[in-house]
């Protein structure tokens, strides 16, 4: 079968399943580590209370998370007549990188969504936020659209302000749409993970927010190691897959950044990776795919390539083993004398995808007909409806606020 028809013959239908609203979890359990836990191990099910995740984690275990951080990414204007629109920071254009586009001062572009966006006739909108006993004066003028994608240029008229201040002051953390409610003062603490750190998301990697200090120091007693990484969730990790065919669905880019250090830890760890959340696990294996596919075509005075393409698994056959592939970005990290890797990743995993670095994964239960139960049921090698079967009959909360599983199948 080639890839085309292959692709063709997976059918999101597939991949539905009836989700009460009752079962979404629309606040988080306090604490954290009080959560439900699915254990799916060897083909059986068992459940449990996250406080005991590590009793479950097989020893020797690498336990990699994301350390990104939810920016408070939703800015709202008001017109002169009282119309509301609202503008949702999504990534940065320019410049284009994290770091220096929060850490801009006097102005940055970055991609949006516009709420309420036929109302917007004027040139520019503004608005006054209070900064540190100051009035800063904030602009934005919309400079060009692609499909539902705005880029929006955000100019204010204070130099000492950086734009982590303006959003820090000004924005609104942007909790999932289908919580159906606005944001509360309990989010911005419940709806990031305790070890968050580099700011650039717009939703949360929520499997890690279950973690507590109590569950660290339990699982430090067992010997499992930690490493982290950082991949910047976009806002298309809310968007369904709205094409029968999984054919047709266009990933959505997201930046990923991983130290060397970091990469020396997985590999000298392989076969013992476990992945807290499909964050994680989409930047680990994308990490294969880049040193792959640079193993296979030797760069020329440079880097062959810093992204892994949505469909790259199913267009080439690798055989290069994942110690060869980590081995290949670290020289060349060595050979450029860099201390992280900054890359991006479409990659796409579906049922069929062979897995390279991830042998174990802690995620919460997602969407019908998302691209994360798709990854799911790749990993789990189709059992995914058993184990969400499983978690309604036995009232486990679904979703961001969620409670929790551990596969390893």
């Amino acid at each position: 079968m080639n890839r085309t028809s292959e692709k063709q013959a997976l059918s999101i239908d597939n991949f539905d399943y009836k989700l009460p609203g009752d079962r979404i979890a629309n606040y988080p359990l306090s604490p954290r580590d009080s959560s439900k836990l699915l254990v799916y191990k060897n083909g059986e099910i068992s459940e449990s209370l996250f406080s005991s995740v590590a009793g479950f984690l097989p020893e020797k275990s690498l336990l990699v998370y994301n350390n990104t951080k939810v920016i408070q990414a939703r800015l709202e204007f008001r017109k002169p007549t009282g119309a509301r629109i609202e503008v949702f920071c999504l990534e940065p254009e320019e410049p284009a990188d994290y770091a220096q586009s929060l850490s801009a001062a006097g102005g940055c572009v970055w991609k949006c969504m516009v709420g309420n966006l036929k109302k917007w006739k004027e040139a520019s909108l503004s608005k006054t936020i209070r900064i540190k006993d100051d009035d800063c004066r904030l602009n934005v003028e919309l400079q060009k659209s692609e499909g539902n994608m705005h880029s929006i240029r955000f100019s204010w008229d204070d130099t000492r302000i950086l734009f982590a201040d303006i959003l820090e002051a000004g924005g609104e953390l942007p909790i999932p749409p289908y919580l159906h409610r606005k944001t509360e003062a309990s989010d911005y603490e419940s709806y990031q993970t305790i070890y968050s750190k580099i700011k650039g998301s717009v939703a949360a990697p929520t499997a890690g927010l279950h973690f507590t200090d109590r569950v660290f120091e339990e699982l430090k007693r067992k010997n499992i190691r930690f490493e982290e990484l950082t991949l910047h969730v976009g806002a298309g990790t809310f968007q369904p897959v709205k094409t029968r065919n999984v054919a047709e669905h266009h990933m959505h880019t997201e930046t990923i950044a991983v130290g060397k250090n970091a990469i020396e830890h997985i590999q000298q760890n392989l076969g013992n990776i476990i992945a807290v959340g499909t964050t994680s696990v989409r930047t680990l294996e994308s990490l294969y795919f880049i040193g792959a596919g640079n193993s296979l075509n030797p760069p020329q005075g440079k880097f062959f390539s810093l992204h892994a393409g949505q469909w790259e698994a199913y267009e080439n056959e690798y055989n290069v083993s994942a110690h060869e592939a980590l081995q290949r970005i670290l020289d060349y990290m060595t050979e450029h004398d860099l201390s992280v890797l900054h890359a991006d990743t479409q990659i796409m995993i579906k049922p069929g995808y062979k897995f390279r670095v991830v042998d174990g994964m802690i995620t919460n239960f997602h969407q019908p007909k998302s691209t994360l139960l798709l990854l799911v049921s790749a990993f789990v090698n189709g059992k995914w409806k058993e184990i969400y079967d499983y978690a309604l009959r036995h009232d486990f909360r679904f979703l961001s606020y969620g409670d929790s599983s551990l596969l390893l199948p």
